[in-house]
């Protein structure tokens, strides 16, 4: 029996040994590789070749939907599992709109992750109770043609979004995804005029209220504006 390799990313340690521990318990099952943000799982997912990848949603500079987008344009048969703690109902929306064949709340593991990498392996789909729920009343009905706001956005630009609001400079953001400083500047001003934002800490605020990024504790601040337009 061939190993059915599987690649979990998380940004918490906690998570990605309690995944493993989990999975490799059933025989034929083998976690071939751990990434801690979705940039690193898309690199590794190239290098590693596995059956199917497991994305939290919050990790950082790459959020867990547009590292689903990007797979799945590097290869489109890849079958990805999303593992959250988020329980919206526009959450659920975006990850079935990414793509992902599997979505599993973190708060149900023990009950559900089994089962749904058992039923990727077999060609099959799974979700949650809650998001099987929101199938079934039909709040996921023309789902491609109600894109607003954060849907308005490129897989690039959300990028981007991401990438400013974590407090990347300009010429960083450039650097990490090969574009020049004038083609970042660009995407920029695009963003703003879809999202109709006035300014970068507009943007950054955006990005929270959307779960592009993630504030952790009371303690968390968002970047300097000075940090984000150099």
């Amino acid at each position: 029996m061939s190993t059915f390799r599987i690649l979990v990313a998380d940004d918490h340690e906690v998570i990605r040994l309690g995944v493993r521990s989990m999975l490799e318990a059933v025989e034929g099952w083998k976690i071939c590789g751990e990434a801690i943000d979705g940039r690193e799982a898309v690199e590794k997912a190239k290098e590693l070749k596995p059956d199917i990848v497991i994305l939290d949603v919050g990790m950082p500079r790459l959020n867990g939907l547009d590292a689903t987008y990007q797979l799945l344009r590097d290869d489109p048969l890849l079958r990805i599992m999303i593992l959250t703690i988020n329980d919206t109902v526009q959450m659920a929306r975006a990850a079935l709109e990414a793509g992902a064949k599997a979505y599993v709340l973190k708060t149900d593991c023990g009950r559900d992750l089994v089962a749904a990498v058992s039923a990727l392996q077999h060609g099959r789909t799974f979700f949650s109770s809650f998001t099987s729920q929101l199938v079934l009343s039909g709040y996921l009905k023309g789902i491609r043609a109600a894109k607003e706001g954060l849907g308005s956005l490129t897989s690039r630009e959300r990028e981007i979004v991401q990438l400013l609001a974590e407090g990347q400079r300009t010429k960083d953001v450039a650097t990490l995804l090969n574009l020049s400083v004038k083609t970042v500047e660009t995407h920029r001003t695009n963003m703003m005029r879809k999202l109709s934002l006035h300014s970068i800490s507009e943007l950054v605020l955006y990005a929270v209220r959307n779960d592009i990024v993630q504030v952790h504790g009371p303690s968390s601040e968002l970047p300097e504006l000075g940090q984000l337009v150099a």
